[in-house]
This record gives structure tokens, sequence and C-alpha cells, in this order.
């Protein structure tokens, strides 16, 4: 293996490691300045956190906002238990059918139903609920647009400057043109903690989006790991192919010197 190959190589492994709080939005202002615990190669999820941020999305974000990609069976990879599962799931009514009349009917969730279900039957359902703008689904928004993102458009409502009208919509800090359709979820306790963590906004806003980041990337901790056993592996055959290449070939560069 070359040293090109190897350099190939390690950038390759940043360039697939890079978490997705480091995919920040290149338009608009610049978000907050956070760390997040998944962050860089050596980073792992906060699955504590994760956890919570869950509690904050059903009970909060979830009145709007669906999560279609991800499943509550998927809950096994935070921790959560098959029974646990399983009564979260039921809790929720899941609109089914249609039946043998023709109708559709409302049932008990299963592990495989969506986490989060669509909470509007259409788009135009959802933009009339909210002031002309259908809530987008989340789950990939924060590979779309970087997890501090999310986090300051969470904290970052305000009174806007004088001068600014927001009409009926709401002035937001960090969001791109700071006049955002979405009224402000997030305001402190709004969900009790089980571990005792204070619900602050900006606790809830960290959490929040530390649960979209791995709903957005379930696999990204497996995924570093196997990058860092890859680049060892790769190191070592490098130190492995240069030592035999120098033992190989040392006689023959030997007897071309006595000639």
């Amino acid at each position: 293996m070359t040293r090109w190959q190897v350099l190939a190589t390690v950038g390759l492994f940043a360039a697939l490691s890079v978490a997705p709080s480091a995919r920040a939005a290149t338009d608009g202002p610049a978000p907050p300045s956070i760390e997040f615990s998944f962050d860089g190669p050596f980073g792992r999820l906060d699955r504590a956190a994760a956890i919570r941020g869950f509690e904050v999305y059903r009970n909060v974000c979830a009145v709007c906002h669906g999560l279609r990609y991800m499943a509550w069976r998927n809950l096994a990879e935070l921790g959560f238990a098959e029974d646990d599962i399983r009564r979260l799931a039921a809790d929720t009514l899941v609109l089914d059918g249609p039946d043998d009349t023709g109708e559709m009917f409302e049932r008990a969730g299963r592990p495989s139903d969506p986490l989060i279900p669509e909470p509007f039957p259409n788009a135009k359902a959802a933009a009339a609920a909210n002031n002309g703008v259908a809530p987008p689904d989340l789950s990939l928004k924060v590979l779309e647009r970087g997890a501090p993102y999310v986090y300051g458009i969470l904290i970052g409502y305000e009174d806007p400057p004088e001068g600014v009208d927001t009409g009926a919509s709401y002035y937001n800090a960090y969001f791109p043109g700071s006049v955002i359709a979405m009224p402000q979820p997030l305001w402190g306790e709004d969900v009790t903690y089980a571990d005792g963590t204070a619900a602050t906004i900006e606790q809830e806003a960290h959490d929040v989006a530390t649960f979209l980041a791995w709903a957005a990337d379930p696999s990204a901790d497996e995924r570093k790991r196997m990058g860092l056993r890859v680049l060892v592996f790769l190191l070592v055959m490098t130190g492995v192919f240069y030592a035999t290449y120098r033992r190989t070939w040392k006689p023959v560069k030997r007897g071309d010197d006595d000639l």
C-alpha cells in the first residue's frame, strides 16, 4: 500500500466520521457554538440525553412534527426493554385500514408502527393549522442542517428588534431570515425528566437535538467504531508490508552496491 493510499484512507475515514453536529447549514445566521457528545470521529452518543430528548419530542414536538423513518422497535437501540416498547406503542392510536367494510379505523400502536406518526392527514391540513406552512418531518433534519442548528432554532426566540414586523409569525435569531412561522415550542419545564435533570429550555433543546441526531443516523457509533478498527488494521498492515519490503529487497540492494 502506497503512502497516498494510506492518506486517502485516513481522509475518507475522517469524512465519514464527521458527526451530524458538524454539518452546519451554510446559509442564514451561524448556529450557536455548542458541543455534543457525538462530535468528531471519537465522539459517542449520550444515550441518557437521547432518551430525555425522546420524551421532549413525544410530548412537545410530536404535536406538529412526525418522525416517519423510525419505528417504536428502534428504541431498543437506546436501551428500552421490549415490554416498555410495546407499552409505549400501545398508548398511541394509529389509523389503519380499510377494514372489511372499506372503512378506516383506529387501533393501538405496535412496535413496528412509526415512532411518531404524522400528526396531520395531509400537507394542506398541516399548513392550514400552522400559519400556512406545513411542519416538516424531522427524521433527517440533523443530517440536513446539523445539531447546532436544531438547538439554535429551539432557543432562538426573541422579541423582534425595533422596526421589524413579523406579522403573524415569530422572530428567531437563528432562523434564516429571522422570521419563522413556528411558535416557540419550548418554555422550560415542559416535561419532568425521570432522571431528575433540570428541564431548562437549553437542556430540553440540547436533548432534542441529541435525540434527532440518533434518529437521523442510528448506526453512527458503530460506523465510527468500525472505521477506527479499519484504520488501525490498515496502519498495522502498512507497517508489515513496509518491513517485508525492506527485508526482501535489502539483499538485492547490497548486491548492487558490491558490483
